[in-house]
């Protein structure tokens, strides 16, 4: 097959025009063409008079080869690429330990899958609850302001992710692939084909939760074990001499609330970026960890009607386009950067706290998108060498800091600080909402934003929202509602790993995903996942080799 890309058409094509636009593009008769499919589907929308849809296209012709030699000098022409995945091991017949994952979130949640196909019978932790159960929880925080710790919009079977727009694109180099297996198993799990080749895919929640319970019954079909309520307190290591003398430490097993033990070489951590309890724990059994970057801030509301008529124009509303969404960026005089986070087109703002006397804001949207207001996180970034400097756990205390000023600016009952923008950019409380009325439960309470955020967040972000307005029109509307505080942009950690995947100081941990610091965000997480299963993989069939164990069959990459 042929893959032809940059294919052009307006909007509102009939389907006829599809192949009349290969067969001219390829400049070849009717009867030349057998049968195309859609790779990718995205749209132009830079003129707002003139939006239209851009296809990447893959195509079946009787004589490929003379086509392709006649276009050989068009960029736009090329042979369809392999995007199939290939295990790299299949597990011996005896295996000595299993692998454990730690986390079920998207990237655990990969991680245990591909590990079960390769046939090696994970046993994957979850510290929270099967995903429905965890709903049922984390609406008791956003209707009755009860937090359960261990089960909520963090912890919980899913991760993160569960309760978000349920984005499927990510900017990562993915030249193995891992993306498009992300995207399958969803498909296979539940999640419409047309995540395959729209251009900014998303699921939404409702979708994710039949999903993810779909993808938990494969595991467990080939093998796999799936513990909930199943909190790691602790990791067992043990001191050992490499090679060239230098000292490192192996990891033995884990130790779980109530006293089990699990005793494994293989541990996958996938915890997430609010596993704060397992990140001091790694921390003090000497686990190289170092502070990272991550962005503080609020979540803006606006009205969706009016994102869609600035970015949209006259299409505003076409079921092609859908619900409008915008990413920002402003680099602001006190050497700042303000930008949007999570942009999530027609959906809400949600309590997304996972401890005890802190508000932490997160935006989700469903499938629908038809929520009435549009919401981002307007976030500032910020750095350890800067900010919280000396310790490697430094941004996980600033980030509590904030988040108990926010609480507390909130009335202490998981309401939410807000205000008007108006307000905000003035300087003054709010005491009173306008047109748009914030979507965040348990509530809100008007006050001022700047109690619970960084002088140097606040300068950046009033420089900001007048530079946003000049590029979507009515961005910096009075009554626009800010509700804070986001402080889980990221991890504010990084587990650093080798090229092994493994910890550079413990052997047999593999970091993985948001929580360790390589990924941010449910298809990047899930890639990751991807690529430490396969890590696990080889290192577990070559401790195999070496020790004398049967090397088992499989489809080798």
């Amino acid at each position: 097959m042929l893959r032809l890309t940059e294919v052009k058409l307006p909007l509102d094509h009939t389907p006829e025009e599809l192949p009349e636009a290969i067969i001219k593009r390829l400049g070849i008769p009717r009867g030349e063409l057998g049968s195309f499919t859609v790779f990718r589907r995205g749209f132009d929308a830079r003129q707002r008079k003139n939006i239209h849809l851009i296809y990447t296209l893959d195509v079946a012709l009787r004589d490929e080869a003379a086509v392709f030699a006649k276009l050989k000098g068009d960029h736009r022409v090329m042979p369809t690429p392999d995007t199939s995945y290939r295990y790299v091991a299949q597990a011996p017949a005896q295996l000595e330990s299993r692998p454990v994952v730690i986390g079920l979130g998207p990237c655990g949640l990969f991680a245990g899958l591909i590990l079960a196909q390769m046939g090696f019978r994970p046993i994957i932790l979850e510290r929270g609850k099967a995903v429905r159960e965890r709903t049922k929880d984390t609406w008791g925080l956003w209707r009755k302001s009860v937090l359960n710790p261990e089960s909520n919009v963090q912890f919980g079977e899913g991760g993160a992710g569960t309760f978000s727009d349920g984005k499927l694109h990510s900017q990562i180099k993915d030249p193995k692939h891992h993306g498009r297996k992300v995207l399958t198993e969803f498909v296979k799990a539940g999640a419409p084909d047309e995540i395959l080749y729209v251009s900014k895919p998303h699921i939404g929640t409702f979708r994710l939760v039949g999903m993810v319970e779909t993808m938990r019954e494969t595991i467990q079909s080939l093998g796999g074990e799936i513990r909930f309520e199943s909190r790691v307190d602790d990791i067992e290591v043990e001191p050992v001499t490499l090679p060239d003398g230098s000292r490192a430490q192996q990891v033995r097993g884990l130790h779980l609330r109530g006293g089990e033990f699990i005793a494994t070489s293989h541990v996958v951590l996938a915890v997430g970026h609010s596993a704060r309890d397992t990140f001091q724990m790694l921390y003090d059994r000497g686990v190289y960890v170092e502070a990272k970057p991550f962005s503080i801030g609020v979540r803006v509301e606006h009205p969706q009607s009016l994102i869609n008529r600035a970015r949209h124009g006259d299409f505003a509303g076409h079921p092609l386009l859908g619900a409008a969404d915008y990413k920002l960026v402003h680099h602001a005089s006190n050497g700042r950067a303000a930008y949007s986070f999570c942009m999530c087109p027609g959906g809400t703002v949600v309590a997304a706290t996972s401890e005890v006397g802190r508000v932490v804001t997160n935006g989700m949207s469903q499938y629908s998108r038809n929520e009435r207001n549009a919401n981002s996180g307007i976030v500032v970034g910020i750095t350890p060498e800067v900010d919280y400097p000396g310790h490697p756990l430094a941004g996980m205390l600033f980030q509590r800091h904030w988040e108990e000023r926010a609480f507390h600016a909130g009335g202490g009952t998981y309401a939410a600080p807000a205000q008007r923008l108006g307000d905000f950019l003035a300087g003054r409380p709010s005491t009173e909402l306008g047109a748009v009325q914030p979507s965040y439960t348990p509530g809100v309470k008007l006050t001022d934003l700047s109690l619970c955020l960084p002088d140097f967040a606040i300068t950046a972000m009033r420089e900001a929202f007048p530079a946003f307005d000049r590029q979507i029109r009515g961005f910096a509307m009075a009554d626009a509602v800010l509700t804070g505080v986001e402080t889980r942009t990221s991890s504010p950690i990084r587990i650093k790993r080798n090229d092994a995947f493994q910890s550079v100081n413990t052997i047999g941990l593999y970091p993985a995903g948001e929580g360790a610091g390589y990924a941010g965000g449910i298809l990047s997480a899930g890639v990751d996942g991807i690529k430490v299963a396969e890590a696990v993989a080889l290192d577990m069939v070559g401790a195999e080799a070496a020790t004398g164990g049967t090397r088992g069959s499989g489809d080798w990459a």
